[in-house]
């Protein structure tokens, strides 16, 4: 059973920085897109930040770019979010996803593109 698992979230003040890890489990997903998105309490899911499969591009929303990076360890088969000059507005539970149908460098910013969600993790930046 293929699994994502995050971890990482956590209370920080303003200015701090987190950073998140996402698990895979139950298969390699070094060759497959990977995404992190975020949903705030009453909001919509936002797109974050995305990784090509194999890592060779990224892309970042407009309100995280320069201080969010996604990586991945595909020795460990985890992907990360280093979020830097946390803002209270980044306050949601962060969840990664994975798109398992494809295998190649593109991206994907659509929610609906991918087919495995992990279960989220809490993070909460204080003014």
């Amino acid at each position: 059973q293929v699994q994502l698992a995050e971890s990482g979230g956590g209370l920080v003040q303003a200015g701090g920085s987190l950073r998140l890890s996402c698990a895979a489990s139950g298969r390699t997903f070094s060759s497959n897109p990977m995404g992190w998105f975020r949903q705030a309490p009453g909001k919509e899911y936002e797109f974050v930040a995305a990784m090509s499969g194999g890592g060779g591009t990224t892309y970042y929303a407009d309100a995280v770019k320069g201080r969010f990076t996604i990586s991945r360890d595909n020795a460990e088969n985890t992907v990360f979010l280093q979020m830097n000059s946390l803002k209270p507005e980044d306050t949601a539970v962060y969840y990664c996803a994975g798109k398992i149908s494809f295998i190649g460098g593109v991206v994907y910013t659509g929610k609906d593109h991918y087919d495995v969600w992990g279960q989220g993790t809490q993070v909460t930046v204080s003014s």
